[in-house]
């Protein structure tokens, strides 16, 4: 575990609040210049992992459904830090092949190139037997879930190969490592993911400098989590905030080739001594 001290993030006391737990205590300015995009930026980890992006550096892309809370996680980053987020309203329901390319030309004309790219955004769906599953849920579940993330690591893998060290990040879930009964369409998404994943690494392992990883949040404080488990006392989970050094981790620079095709869980994760 890294002795150097925690950070202080005005204005952002949960933050500061959950670096002092962090195993590794990323350098400050450690995403200085790197192009960085996420999706399902406007609420939970997406929304944390944005403004935590933006404190340590990047010049974050915002992409989420919600134009309004998209513009609550901008003017919080615009006031807080020195760099230039960017917003795109996307809903990934009907995300087409010609808004994958428009936004790769939208940011290959502002930015130059995409050093990072996480895979957020989810849908929950139903929580149900298959004998009882709607078939619509399902269809629209595994839109969000898998096809979105399929088409936007398609049509922007150019972007990140320009980059000194790209890296995409796609967000998985226990069940996406061990199915389990009435998780229906989001488990079977989340297996899907992970089959991306090892497709991806396998083809780009002789070509490529991208490190490609599956990151499982765990249980964590967020409303899908709340959806799944209304019983749950959410004050027992940790916060976005708590896993934030693990994708500060993958997304700089420096972030060890020995990562490519990892399977990592942000609540076991110990720090780089454990690569």
């Amino acid at each position: 575990m890294s002795t150097q001290s925690s950070p202080e993030f005005a204005g952002y006391p949960e933050l500061t609040a959950a670096a002092r737990t962090w195993p590794w205590q990323p350098p400050a300015g450690c995403l200085a210049g790197r192009n960085i995009l996420v999706t399902g930026a406007s609420t939970g980890i997406g929304s944390t992992l944005a403004r935590t992006c933006a404190l340590f550096g990047a010049n974050v892309v915002l992409l989420s459904r919600s134009r309004e809370k998209l513009e609550v996680v901008f003017d919080w980053i615009s006031s807080h830090t020195s760099t230039s987020p960017v917003i795109v309203p996307c809903d990934f329901a009907g995300l087409r092949d010609d808004n994958v390319a428009a936004l790769h030309d939208a940011i290959a004309d502002s930015m130059g190139h995409l050093d990072g790219l996480v895979h957020n955004a989810s849908l929950l769906g139903a929580m149900t037997p298959i004998a009882h599953y709607p078939t619509s849920t399902w269809e629209s579940v595994l839109r969000v879930n898998t096809t979105a993330p399929f088409m936007l690591t398609r049509g922007l893998l150019p972007l990140l190969e320009t980059s000194q060290r790209g890296s995409i990040v796609f967000t998985s879930s226990g069940v996406g490592r061990q199915a389990r009964a009435y998780w229906g369409a989001y488990a079977v998404s989340k297996v899907a993911i992970e089959g991306l994943v090892d497709v991806l690494v396998d083809e780009l392992r002789a070509t490529s400098r991208i490190l490609v990883t599956s990151l499982n949040p765990g249980g964590t404080r967020t409303a899908m989590r709340a959806a799944a488990y209304p019983a749950e006392d959410p004050q027992t989970l940790p916060t976005p905030e708590a896993h934030m050094a693990l994708y500060l981790y993958l997304l700089c620079a420096s972030a060890p080739t020995s990562l490519q095709g990892a399977r990592l869980n942000a609540r076991d994760w110990s720090g780089p001594t454990a690569d």
